[in-house]
């Protein structure tokens, strides 16, 4: 079974044994994760989410991804800007699409 789900505004389509990172949501390993938010199961869309269609998980870890370096520079200006920006992510395993 495939499904879109919604979660941190952001959509994702998901199938039973994917592992998906999603934006860090402060659960414990080994914890489980239900999305509610289904608005797409196996063809039938929601209006704007399908009735008692429930996705669970289970959250494998918690970690950062690799530094992203955001450069700009003006040239003869004498200026220039340098960020870092690493984003915080919650790993998980889908395990049932009902």
């Amino acid at each position: 079974m495939q499904a879109i789900i919604k979660n941190g505004g952001k959509q994702y389509t998901v199938q039973e044994g994917d592992i998906i990172c999603f934006d860090k949501m402060g659960k414990e390993p080994k914890s489980e994760v239900e999305f509610t938010e289904v608005l797409a199961l196996d063809g039938k869309i929601g209006t704007p989410t399908v009735e008692g269609a429930v996705v669970k998980g289970e959250v494998i870890n918690e970690g950062k991804e690799r530094k992203v370096i955001a450069f700009k520079k003006r040239r003869r200006q004498d200026s220039k800007r340098k960020v870092g920006f690493r984003r915080e992510y919650t790993r998980v395993k889908i395990t049932k699409v009902s």
